[in-house]
């Protein structure tokens, strides 16, 4: 055995310290440091060195964990068996040396029959079913323990909560495994609703899905679209299920999804080729994959072949290469935006990444400024992340030039000059100045748009027009525009005049929800407008809310509430608000065409464990028209409370609201 040297020595507890920094930012902190590749490329060096060196190996070496411990946040969630990490391989020579462990384990010369299908980039989690019911819901952890995440995984559609009696009386516990994602396509709309609520747009799928599921507030996961893919059960063992297709076809049986491409492959070369196959129609999916995932299909074949101390040997992950490129950084814009958050945004020398020429790139915040230390003309690496947001992952140090320019977040707003701030807590630094010329043109823009006024005809160019020549200081001033004032305006004739003044006219009759939304509140997007109308009915009601009534509206927080009375008592927007009524738009009344029935206007709070789904029992009240909130007030008329029921119970005791329970909820229903 050779004698290990010092710099070797230096460079292992380096890698150990970096692995597990790396390890923290991706599975605690949802934020990772560096991409994917990097990572593996620090982590094969670490298996390298114990390789050669096994007397190295201490229990706290990175690879004899899956992962890091779980954050603090969430009560901890032993996992009955360990949820193992996977073996990598990158080539089809290193996925032949992986099946000649596979065959030489079980002693055969027969090609192995193995379980592929597509890697899916979300968040790992375990489903435990007693007697058919969803009790706990859990993420990966350090594989051995992870967070308690039930109420959370409980808002996902694609879960279900109960399985069928056979399946409840065949197997009393069941451990179903999988990834929780988000698409694509609804990746995309999720921040432009986001941006157009004024907030913070997410960085890409795999991190939405895994801040959306850590949430402290199940609310919130539930207003993202998460999905659910099973990818298989802990137990190898169960009745009448003898490999992985089966229990997966079982487990779709069952009412859970999964991946439409699992397939089966008999020996590497047809392995080879499903996993070409893929790498071809990769562009084409709906969501994040890093490559294939391949296990040996017979549970026997897997008990036989077993498990080394941080992944099972029956089981490989196929990766595909990084996505990413290298260019020169020219310089770094700061845009603001409506809610006066200020943005930074990369300028790159033009580079093409996954088939797209870049030459823009996100940087989300002063933090990730300052994490990555980037200054002008330094070499960075481009990732397409999720193949839809460019963004920079790493600065090349080695390749700074020695005149490299320090980038510095402004202190003064980059449209208005005007001081930014950034509050405790808050990623971001905002212009106060309500009349800062970018919020105003954004604003502008967000009033005139489809779910707002829908103004057609008043496009980004005319907006900054009428703003820079004094004709709007706020959307309110649309609605005293005449065509003699339109006239001037470059590209603006008598036709194209005549057509936006129509549509403003048009305009001024607007639903309730529609109006609250054009306002720009932060936070409140159709869906929340939605909320505030139907509970509210006039504008004037939610003029005069305070905080708390306006957060006794179920669906709506205490954040948002915040910020609804905060704005709308704003002397700026009191001033709009009169100039509104005063150019003729219509705050009309907002009814809805609610169901009548023998609940009808009773209000109930729903808590405690039931013997169905809370949703079940909502829908039977508001079916005989009674209205469900999810906050005990004054105003509730009953409390329909199950067994472990907590402070919604002691606060209904004391403020004298009905308590009842399952058997008198159906007394008051209708026959």
């Amino acid at each position: 055995m050779t004698q290990l040297s010092s710099q070797l020595q230096k460079e292992y507890v380096q890698l150990k310290s970096e692995i597990e920094r790396y390890s923290r930012l991706y599975y605690v902190e949802d934020n990772p440091g560096i991409s994917d590749a990097e990572f593996d490329q620090l982590f094969d060096r670490l298996l390298e060195i114990e390789k050669q060196y096994p007397e190295l190996v201490t229990s706290d070496s990175p690879s004899q964990r899956v992962g890091v411990t779980p954050s603090a946040k969430f009560r901890p969630v032993k996992h009955r068996i360990p949820m193992l990490s996977l073996q990598k391989v990158t080539s089809a020579e290193e996925f032949a040396e992986f099946d000649l462990r596979v065959s030489k384990g079980l002693e055969t010369e027969d090609d192995i029959e193995y379980a592929i299908e597509p890697k899916l980039d979300g968040l790992a989690v375990e489903l435990v079913y007693e007697n058919g019911l969803l009790v706990t819901g859990s993420t990966r952890g350090d594989g051995h323990t992870g967070e308690n995440i039930t109420p959370n995984l409980r808002t996902i559609r694609s879960i279900p909560l109960r399985l069928s009696d056979e399946a409840a009386q065949k197997y009393p516990l069941l451990e179903v495994r999988g990834e929780v994602i988000i698409r694509r396509s609804d990746f995309e709309k999720l921040n432009h609703r986001l941006e157009r609520e004024g907030l913070v747009p997410l960085a890409n799928p795999r991190n939405g899905a895994a801040g959306s599921l850590r949430q402290l507030d199940p609310s919130i996961t539930a207003s993202r679209p998460l999905i659910f893919y099973a990818y298989g059960i802990s137990e190898t063992d169960l009745n009448n299920i003898a490999t992985q297709t089966e229990a997966m076809t079982w487990l779709r049986s069952e009412g859970f999804r999964i991946n439409e491409h699992l397939a089966t492959a008999n020996g590497p070369a047809e392995v080879e080729t499903q996993f070409e196959q893929l790498e071809e129609f990769r562009p084409d999916l709906d969501y994040e994959i890093d490559g294939m995932v391949i296990k040996v299909n017979r549970f026997t074949d897997q008990n036989i072949l077993g498990q080394i101390a941080r992944a099972p040997r029956w089981a490989v992950a196929w990766k595909f290469a990084a996505e990413t490129a290298e260019t020169i950084l020219e310089d770094v814009e700061f845009s603001v935006g409506r809610t006066g958050v200020v943005t930074p945004v990369a300028k790159l020398k033009p580079v093409r990444v996954g088939g797209v020429t870049v030459s823009n790139a996100s940087l989300h915040n002063e933090d990730q400024l300052k994490q990555l230390d980037m200054r002008k003309g330094d070499t960075v690496v481009i990732r397409r992340a999720g193949d839809v947001i460019p963004e920079v992952v790493e600065v090349i140090i080695e390749k700074r030039p020695s005149r490299a320019q320090k980038i510095r977040f402004p202190s003064q707003c980059p449209s208005c000059s005007e001081p930014i701030v950034r509050s405790e807590g808050d990623a971001a630094w905002r212009c106060l100045n309500i009349a800062c010329p970018a919020q105003v043109e954004a604003r502008l823009f967000h009033f005139s748009s489809k779910p707002g006024f829908d103004i057609e005809g008043l496009g980004g160019k005319l907006a900054a027009q009428l703003i820079d020549t004094g004709l709007v200081s706020d959307p309110a001033d649309l609605f005293f525009l005449t065509k003699e004032q339109l006239l001037p305006l470059e590209r603006i004739a008598d036709t194209k005049a005549q057509n936006l003044l129509d549509n403003i006219r048009r305009s001024r009759q607007i639903e309730l929800p529609r109006l609250l939304y054009a306002l720009g509140i932060i936070g409140v997007g159709e869906s929340v407008a939605e909320l505030l109308a139907a509970e509210f009915g006039i504008f004037e009601a939610i003029e005069s809310a305070s905080i708390e009534t306006i957060e006794a509206v179920d669906g709506i927080g205490p954040v948002i509430a915040r910020n609804i009375v905060n704005y709308l008592s704003q002397k700026a927007t009191r001033k709009m608000i009169i100039k509104l009524r005063g150019g003729g738009v219509e705050f009309a009344p907002y009814t809805t065409a609610s169901q009548t029935g023998s609940l009808d206007g009773k209000t109930f709070v729903i808590t405690g464990k039931l013997s169905q789904p809370r949703n079940y029992f909502k829908q039977l009240i508001e079916k005989a028209g009674g209205k469900v909130t999810g906050t005990i007030s004054a105003k509730t008329d009953y409390l329909l409370c199950g067994t472990d029921a907590g402070s919604k119970l002691t606060k209904a005791t004391k403020l004298g609201v009905a308590i009842i329970d399952e058997q008198q909820l159906a007394d008051l229903l209708p026959n």
